[in-house]
């Protein structure tokens, strides 16, 4: 029989902000929206109402894994529709939770991986504040004890600042990545798709399907069977290609729709429906 399995990220490539929406239609055609996060009492995060009833219709066909780099406190302030899924990958890839309870074997295995290969946290987060200006600096966290980041104000980046950090990192075993305003860095063995696979091997899946719109996502569309991206995004704004990887031009939470229905028709091509 086959099984497939659905790895996406979750935040600009299934779920949107208000601001990353992108709705581009008369407001009185606009979409009818589904909010699934509320953050500090305020509705945060929303998918259309047509892509919730796709993704309804997909977890009962599939199975779903959200894969996001939120951490695991984040990830469950989202309440997609659907049933819970069983299986979702957060803090890219460092946390397997099974049932919404964190994967112990998982943990250890994460933890040998970074220890063999990378520099500490704590050194590359002192970096990342040593090398930040206070001028546009807004504010700088670590999560999960596993990775760090900073939020920006992107437009007063200085030239060749990201690069210079990249290369810093690169040799300390160590990525970096500029989504909005934050810029992450995340150790190089920390990737959704080493906890994506753990999952295929669990389940047995005979394929894997595969959506996200940032460099942190690449890994994972590159290991799937089949994978889209959607027309915004750090991998659009590279040009990111692969064989497997269709580049949609939707974009925001026209894109999230797009995905849902190219997941949905693959997963019933598989069926042979």
């Amino acid at each position: 029989m086959t099984t497939t399995l659905v790895a996406s990220d979750l935040d600009r490539t299934l779920i949107y902000s208000a601001a990353a929406l992108d709705l581009t239609v008369p407001d009185a055609e606009a979409p009818r929206l589904l909010c699934v996060e509320v953050y500090e009492r305020r509705p945060l995060s929303y998918l259309t109402e047509t892509a919730a009833a796709l993704l309804t219709d997909l977890a009962a066909r599939a199975v779903f894994v959200p894969a996001t780099t939120r951490t695991r406190e984040q990830y469950r302030r989202i309440h997609l529709p659907g049933p819970p899924p069983r299986f979702a990958v957060c803090a890219n890839g460092g946390h397997l939770l099974v049932d919404g309870v964190p994967d112990r074997d998982w943990q250890r295995t994460v933890a040998a991986r970074l220890a063999e290969g990378c520099a500490p946290l704590d050194e590359v987060h002192a970096h990342l504040v040593r090398a930040a200006d206070p001028a546009w600096l807004l504010r700088e966290r670590t999560a999960e004890d596993l990775f760090a980041y900073l939020v920006v104000e992107r437009a007063l980046l200085p030239d060749g600042w990201i690069e210079e950090l990249t290369a810093w990192a690169d040799g300390r075993g160590w990525s970096v990545s500029l989504q909005g305003r934050k810029v992450y860095a995340v150790p190089k063995p920390l990737t959704k798709s080493a906890a994506v696979a753990e999952v295929r091997r669990r389940t047995g899946a005979t394929e894997v399907l595969a959506a996200g719109d940032s460099l942190l996502d690449a890994d994972l569309l590159l290991a799937a069977d089949r994978a889209w991206r959607p027309g915004h995004g750090e991998l659009a704004a590279t040009d990111f290609r692969a064989p497997q990887v269709t580049a949609l031009t939707e974009r925001g939470a026209a894109a999230g729709e797009r995905i849902l229905r190219a997941f949905h028709e693959a997963v019933r091509e598989g069926d042979g429906v």
